[in-house]
């Protein structure tokens, strides 16, 4: 019988025991933060080293100037826009590469070492580009209509309401979106670590098993059975993550006239690092609920014949013995008297004997 464990402790276990994957994550999503921010550098620093308007951002963070930079580079060449979009294939490869090994550790005893990860991503790369294809075009299909009649319910907020009433009315329509885009991530996290899972069974050939479809049903199953107990800790972990980075943006904001960058950048990074352990937590917890409903039970032992005779009762003691019923003993037939020896007084019946006293015939 499987253990049963709490996901959120477990989903925390897991992600320390395996946090070189999340160390690999962060140094790889930093690397692609870098290289693709170099130009985007360059561009403010033309616009911002001889510009009078600048001079607001010198006594504390300015919000139109920082929107009126963004529409000049909008409005620039496209060199930077194109550079911007590059990332993101680029981050889909990443993606594609370490989630698979993540999730292959998570379910295993291997180690997280870049080699490791890797070369199991390379493994399953196919199949989670399927689960991203599929994700898509779910997402697509479900949250496309809530956007476009949340547009809509704006629109109507905007003519009959005003001030706090309108923002609050124009919030809710977005936390619904919110939602229901979150529970549509908590299932294809599950498909993930179903298909992952699958892969480590073998078919009947010999190879691993690589059909995401067999993966869907459990990942469904798994979600309406257990849907109060992995939503909120998904929607937990989301917000603290989220609440995180806002909070160190906001502080690095405040720092951000001063002379201290090194300070601002690490408070920047550590908020941007916990919110990706948040989202390494969530996957450790949706590993720890599917470990606990796998997609194959464990079959019991098979009972196998035995040979020869078995005694039924254990003895007590090597020399005690067990009594034969009587009604087990076998039934031999009573044997026939043996003739009995002639004596010497009794006359054989078979010889004539001539008694003296009677007269012959």
């Amino acid at each position: 019988m499987l253990e049963r464990r709490n996901i959120f402790l477990h989903g925390l276990f897991l992600t320390l025991r395996r946090f070189p994957a999340v160390l690999w994550a962060y140094v790889f999503n930093l690397g692609l933060a870098l290289i693709f921010t170099v130009r985007l550098h360059s561009q403010f620093s033309s616009m911002m080293d001889h510009s009078l308007a600048a001079q607001r951002l010198m006594g504390g963070f300015d919000l139109g100037t920082m929107g009126e930079a963004f529409l000049r580079l909008q409005d620039g060449p496209s060199g930077g826009r194109t550079e911007s979009y590059s990332a993101i294939p680029l981050y889909l490869l990443v993606y594609l590469l370490l989630v698979p090994g993540t999730l292959y550790c998570y379910q295993t005893k291997s180690p997280a070492r870049l080699s490791t990860l890797l070369h199991q991503g390379l493994l399953h790369f196919w199949r989670f580009f399927r689960i991203t294809l599929l994700t898509i075009l779910i997402s697509t299909l479900i949250l496309g209509p809530l956007v476009f009649l949340q547009s809509k319910w704006a629109d109507h907020v905007d003519k009959h309401a005003v001030e706090r009433h309108a923002f609050f009315a124009t919030l809710i329509g977005y936390i619904l979106i919110f939602l229901v885009a979150s529970i549509l991530r908590l299932y294809f996290d599950l498909v993930e670590v179903y298909t992952v899972q699958l892969g480590l069974h073998l078919r009947h050939n010999g190879k691993p098993d690589r059909r995401v479809r067999r993966a869907l049903a459990p990942a469904w199953r798994t979600l309406r059975a257990h849907f109060s107990q992995a939503w909120p800790i998904f929607l937990f972990l989301t917000l603290l993550g989220a609440a995180a980075v806002i909070l160190t943006a906001r502080v690095s904001m405040h720092m951000l006239a001063q002379p201290r960058v090194w300070p601002m950048f690490l408070l920047a990074q550590s908020g941007l690092f916990f919110f990706l352990f948040t989202r390494f937590w969530q996957r450790g917890a949706e590993t720890s609920l599917a470990l606990q409903n796998p997609i194959f039970t464990p079959s019991p032992l098979p009972i196998l014949p035995i040979v020869g005779k078995v005694n039924p009762i254990d003895p007590l003691h090597p020399n005690h013995t067990i009594p034969t019923p009587r009604s087990a003993l076998p039934l031999d037939p009573i044997p026939n008297p043996e003739p009995a020896s002639p004596s010497l007084d009794e006359p054989d019946p078979g010889v004539f004997h001539h008694d003296p006293a009677k007269p012959p015939h």
